[in-house]
């Protein structure tokens, strides 16, 4: 198996949003911020070989939107996702299968391109199955009012199109309910992708989101999604006002951090512009914090 890192465009989000009830000047100690409050995000992906399949899990936001709407987010940085498919020797009709943590629109944007010709949309993977679950599929095709901006019509319904989207495996609304006793959560809910990678469904930042487990030898990677967006983003109350749910979204982010100690998973941030991964631990004060702070490919040189 191999596994790479692909970095795509930054982008900028005010920073109240990306932290809801905490002040200022709390989080501008982990997330810094310009004068106008926003803070830089990173769009990270993750590219996996496994046998003959070629995995991207999420997207990005893309380049099919219009000016008025990447000016919101404006979009930086030196890399694409071209550009960083290229440097690890694929391009995009390699890709076999793209995984989605979530469909909102800075993961799922880079799944439909328009197309120069005919202005339609379609896959931007022509050889790839994309892989979402019902049950959040369902809560995203029919939006409630707070994520309707996030879920964006020209982002699902072409894949819907396309017949190339299928449905993973996941748990019930019921089932989900059990999420709130952190003893049940990540215990025995692991379900299979493939030989090395399974995923997790939690529903606290939205219902369904499913967060990848890679095994690498005897080390297990987890693509955190928004589950904890930055590696400022390990104190409980540090919730991003995007979560829908947030007292979910906390006991989520609890059981998870005290089995990434145990297991000393790899915690592998979509979102945070400087930091890769990172390992955690308790400090002095019985805090979660950072313990090793590296790159995928340092980890990887290592093995």
């Amino acid at each position: 198996m191999e596994i790479y890192s692909i970095d795509t465009d930054l982008f900028k989000l005010d920073g109240g949003a990306m932290f809801g009830v905490v002040p200022k000047v709390l989080w501008e100690k982990v997330l810094p911020a310009d004068e106008r409050n926003m803070c830089d995000l990173a769009m990270r992906l993750l590219l996996i070989k496994e046998g003959n399949r070629l995995i991207l899990i999420d997207t990005g936001i893309g380049n099919k939107q219009d000016e008025k709407f990447f000016s919101r987010y404006e979009l930086h940085g030196p890399d694409n996702l071209d550009r960083s498919l290229e440097k690890r020797g694929y391009k995009r009709e390699d890709i076999t299968d793209v995984f989605l943590t979530h469909l909102h629109f800075d993961h799922v944007g880079g799944a439909i391109i328009k197309d120069a010709k005919t202005g339609n949309f379609k896959p931007a993977f022509p050889n790839a199955i994309y892989w979402s679950n019902k049950l959040h599929w369902e809560w995203a095709v029919t939006p409630n009012a707070r994520e309707k901006a996030s879920f964006l019509s020209e982002n699902l319904l072409p894949l819907e199109k396309s017949g190339k989207l299928k449905f993973l495996p996941t748990m019930t609304i019921a089932e989900q309910d059990n999420l709130w006793d952190p003893d049940y959560l990540w215990s025995d809910g692991l379900l299979p992708f493939t030989q090395h990678i399974s995923y997790q469904v939690v529903g606290g930042h939205t219902r369904g989101m499913m967060v990848p487990y890679i095994k690498i030898g005897d080390r297990t990677l987890v693509y955190v999604t928004d589950l904890i967006p930055t590696i400022g983003h390990f104190p409980l109350p540090y919730i991003a006002s995007f979560d829908v749910f947030p007292l979910l979204a906390m006991a989520e982010k609890e059981a998870f951090l005290k089995k990434a100690i145990e297991e000393q998973y790899i915690i592998y941030f979509e979102h945070d512009a400087v930091n890769q991964c990172c390992t955690v631990k308790i400090n002095e004060k019985g805090k979660v914090v950072p313990h090793e702070i590296f790159t995928l490919d340092a980890f990887i040189s290592h093995k």
